[in-house]
């Protein structure tokens, strides 16, 4: 729901209909990312899906009926959307479908500052009634299963007959600036921690990236394009992420600073360049390996930041 937090809030705000839907329980018990989430306009207008688009028709059609508080609608999985989702055709899928206007005002400016929370529906049947909507510092009042559920650490769903909880945690993003075996190397093992990654070589999409980015989130940026990877450092440390890294030697780092502060940037105590722990790295995996650390620590340390 962190990707669709913008688009939403601004439908809301427009007052343009816009109806919000995530899966909250899987017949088959198979795993599922409830943060996962489709946001669909009059028209059929879509931004996201769920399930590999599997599930997107059916919501769409559905989209506008669920009444004012929204409800709990049972999908089922064609054979075709089977294939496409890697699903076992016949599969029951529960998910919530509800008027973005119906969902807690505040829900949205603590998505958009990346904020784990525990959204909690009381149902009557697959009707929604109400909604409750906790922090971390609140979440112990809403009951054990919530607290239970919040305290995964990661996006989880628990479906009861009169309730549906959804706890959302949001998952740091690394943009990697520039290509070749360490970006390569730095998608690998960022995958492997969990983390959402993006990687550009073109520099109005990485500016687009690195405008969305926040304190839990990094951006690494490799090779000598200064046009480039300049644009990219001034973006970053204009913006609210976490970790700035910058991969190269010294008299790389000394260009690049040269060349922000002919354009006033000269205030780099955010950048760590050359990006990385030194622990001897010499191959490209092993000088991902080390730039990853010094993310996980600057993680660690930094009292906003939460993977």
């Amino acid at each position: 729901m962190y990707g669709i937090a913008l688009s939403a809030a601004s439908c809301i705000r427009a007052g343009t209909r816009v109806d919000i839907a995530w899966i909250v329980d899987r017949h088959d018990g198979n795993p599922f990312d409830p943060s996962e989430t489709i946001a669909i306009t009059p028209g059929g207008g879509r931004l996201g899906s769920l399930l590999n688009g599997a599930l997107d028709g059916q919501l769409i059609e559905l989209a506008g009926t669920q009444g004012d508080q929204g409800r709990l609608v049972r999908l089922d999985i064609s054979p075709v959307d089977a294939a496409v989702s890697g699903t076992e055709p016949g599969s029951g899928i529960g998910c919530m479908l509800v008027p973005g206007t119906a969902l807690p005002e505040e829900l949205w400016e603590m998505l958009l500052s990346r904020e784990p929370v525990c959204l909690i529906a009381e149902l009557d049947g697959d009707t929604v009634i109400q909604w409750g909507l906790h922090t971390s510092e609140s979440v112990a009042d809403a009951g054990d299963t919530p607290l239970q559920v919040f305290e995964q650490g990661s996006s989880a769903a628990d479906l009861s007959p009169h309730t549906a909880t959804t706890v959302l945690q949001p998952r740091s993003t690394l943009v990697v600036v520039g290509g070749g075996e360490i970006a390569d190397s730095l998608e690998r093992i960022a995958t492997m921690l969990g983390w959402q990654t993006s990687i550009t070589r073109e520099a109005g999409i990485a500016s687009g990236l690195i405008a969305a980015l926040s304190p839990i989130d990094s951006v690494v940026v490799i090779g000598h394009d200064l046009e480039l990877t300049g644009k990219a450092l001034l973006d970053a440390l204009s913006s609210d992420a976490g970790y700035i890294g910058a991969v190269g030697p010294r008299h790389l780092q000394e260009t690049r600073a040269d060349w922000l502060a002919y354009r006033g940037m000269t205030d780099l105590a955010r950048l760590r360049g050359p990006a990385g722990i030194d622990i001897g790295a010499r191959t490209p995996q092993e000088i991902a390996l080390s730039i990853t650390a010094e993310i996980v620590a600057a993680q660690i340390a930094s009292p906003t930041a939460s993977r």
